[in-house]
């Protein structure tokens, strides 16, 4: 027997589940950013955690990994437009650290990609993946760069989302 008193936290929320989420558009927003090493050490990446923010699989969790400090120039270029799209999307035109973009609500197009599959470097997948392929704003919305966000209005409800405040006009 195990003596457990002091070593667990007892108000912890149960694991969500993991797995993969079907091909499709989804609204989201960043939870979390970090630059990390490249495995070859050569380079530094930018990993997005994003967060679906409504529907069937509203709180899942999809990551985004953007090669922005790399050797490689094709990979680096594709990154670089990636890293415009994302920007673009979130209305942050030119942030100094990835907290910038966190929680700005935008779409991104997530492939389902089933165990099993080549990837181009030769890895092959060994269980179900998703990657997030474009991100696009949301439509009918004006994003505010740089500011802070600000009580709904009067005649709209607090339960609204941010993102469809703008839509009533």
């Amino acid at each position: 027997m195990a003596n457990l008193f002091g070593s667990y936290d007892p108000n912890a929320e149960a694991q969500a589940e993991f797995s993969a989420i079907p091909t499709g558009e989804y609204l989201s927003v960043i939870v979390d950013s970090d630059m990390k090493p490249t495995k070859s050490g050569d380079g530094e990446f930018l990993e997005l955690t994003y967060q679906v923010s409504e529907g069937e699989y509203k709180g899942r969790k999809v990551w985004a990994r953007l090669n922005l400090k790399t050797p490689n120039a094709q990979a680096q270029e594709i990154a670089n437009r990636q890293f415009a799209s994302i920007r673009e999307a979130t209305g942050v035109a030119n942030p100094r650290d990835s907290q910038e973009l966190h929680n700005k609500p935008h779409i991104i197009r997530v492939e389902f990609i089933p165990s099993g599959t080549s990837q181009k470097n030769g890895y092959v997948t060994n269980r179900d993946a998703n990657e997030v392929k474009a991100w696009k704003k949301i439509e009918g919305v004006t994003p505010i760069v740089g500011a802070a966000s600000s009580a709904p209005a009067a005649n709209q409800s607090a339960e609204t989302p941010p993102w469809k405040r703008n839509q009533a006009a």
